[in-house]
């Protein structure tokens, strides 16, 4: 999968010198391939495989093979031929260890353990690159909806200034009326020069992170298909709440890699635990081996064959018993920790749907706001330019204009991304999914309620 990413990544470099739309989903893909962190927990689960893989080593038998020659100078305290003397030999031997009270095995357990939380936190950091390059997505398409905006606010400063500047010619209106314009459409330029390094900004920030160097084009995001979900969560009942609170808790439950990480480091914790027991057990050890010695002046030769046993038992035991000690506090820690993971999950995803609702309820509102607000500037500027309305009521309803633009800009956009946030939370890959479990609530009865359950994993 990774070649896939580098393939569309490598692609992407070679059109730099082109102008490029690139979708979310694109976005996502070279986000992935360009991420560091993920290449890192790559090598990290491969070592931890290395690791998995010696230790099942050390319990297959051990072969070794050694050579070695010696001769004298010195024998019975006089001085001596060393040719006389030498000798050269070889041994084969093959030492399997019998009996270590399993200690072998679980160590082997505790490496494929600490494989798998590996694998969880690279999940986790999987969808927190989705996360950072979805915001930074959001962030430009946001700025340059802000920019439009201060674009257009602008445009209506200027004419009004244009305006006042006929009308103070002609001294229609005041000294004080026309600097007011002036400093409206300078206060309108200067806000629209702070959107555009905002946008600059965010444009560096997604740059790095798609490593896309040549000029691009975002796509517009289709708030079309996110329609049926906000009319839905907007007017959502109280019940309803409840029941996709379950839901999705049962999904996180599930599959959440912060919430099975805490699980794994338990079953660590409770592997090292037995580990320490174990130390008290011997260690048993047989071995089978072949000699062979040639004398060389002689060339007599001498071979040997056999099988040795040897164990050892531990005496240490005050050592061997603060170690059990040490690892029945790192037990009891893990399963405190789970419980906070698990408590702060619960808290992450209330507030992560609480605020997908208030998101949906504020771009209902901002829509019906800007719809007011729209009529209002249109009326107050039909009204400046028959000299009915003051400069300073244009620049309100310039402002209040501007003001619901942005609004329903940022609801928007803050829209998706708690769902962007929500995604994360129950590891949903697929965004479709998503929208259906949250609009699956209108299928739902009330009546559920009374036997719905929370599952929850058990360390």
């Amino acid at each position: 999968m990774r070649i896939f990413y580098k393939i569309i990544f490598f692609i992407f470099i070679s059109m730099s010198a082109f102008a490029q739309t690139v979708n979310l989903e694109q976005a996502r893909d070279l986000a992935v391939a360009n991420s560091r962190s993920l290449l890192r927990y790559e090598m990290s689960i491969r070592n931890s495989l290395l690791d998995e893989k010696n230790q099942l080593y050390r319990i297959l038998p051990q072969v070794s093979a050694g050579y070695n020659a010696t001769m004298d100078f010195v024998r019975d305290w006089e001085f001596v031929d060393p040719a006389d003397s030498i000798s050269a030999g070889a041994q084969v031997s093959i030492t399997q260890i019998i009996f270590q009270g399993g200690r072998l095995l679980i160590q082997k357990a505790i490496n494929s353990i600490e494989t798998e939380r590996l694998r969880k936190d690279a999940q986790a950091e999987y969808f927190n690159v989705l996360d950072s390059i979805d915001n930074a997505y959001y962030a430009i398409l946001e700025s340059r909806a802000a920019l439009e905006a201060e674009e257009s606010s602008l445009q209506a400063a200027e004419i009004g200034f244009s305006i006042a500047e006929i009308r103070a010619a002609s001294g229609m209106i005041n000294q004080g009326d026309f600097l007011k314009a002036l400093a409206d459409k300078e206060a309108r330029e200067n806000s629209r020069n702070q959107i555009r390094r905002n946008l600059t900004s965010s444009t560096n920030r997604f740059r790095t992170m798609t490593g896309i160097s040549g000029v691009f084009e975002l796509e517009q995001i289709d708030f079309e298909r996110y329609e049926n979900v906000i009319q839905h969560l907007a007017g959502i009942s109280d019940d309803e709440v409840v029941l996709l609170f379950i839901e999705f808790w049962n999904i996180l439950a599930a599959s959440n890699p912060s919430l099975a990480r805490a699980v794994l480091n338990t079953e660590r914790a409770e592997k090292n635990l037995t580990l320490s027991r174990r130390e008290y057990s011997p260690t048993i050890r047989a071995t089978v081996f072949s000699t062979n010695l040639r004398f060389i002046p002689s060339y007599n030769t001498t071979a040997a064959s056999g099988v040795t046993i040897s164990g050892n038992i531990p005496l240490d035991f005050w050592v061997m018993n603060n170690r059990i000690k040490s690892s029945r506090i790192s037990r009891d820690m893990a399963f405190l920790e789970y419980e906070n993971t698990e408590s702060s999950l619960e808290q992450d995803l209330q507030n992560s749907l609480f605020d997908l609702l208030t998101q949906a309820e504020t771009v209902l509102s901002s829509r019906r706001s800007l719809e007011h607000t729209q009529r209002h500037f249109e009326f107050i500027m039909q009204r400046y330019r028959l000299l009915q309305s003051s400069v300073s009521d244009l620049s309100e309803a310039t402002t209040l204009l501007i003001n619901s633009r942005n609004n329903l800009n940022k609801a928007s956009y803050s829209f998706l991304r708690s769902l962007s946030k929500l995604r994360s939370l129950c590891v949903l890959d697929d965004e479709e999914k998503l929208l259906e479990l949250l609009l699956s609530n209108l299928l739902l009865s009330n009546s559920l309620l009374s036997n719905a359950e929370i599952i929850v994993p058990s360390p």
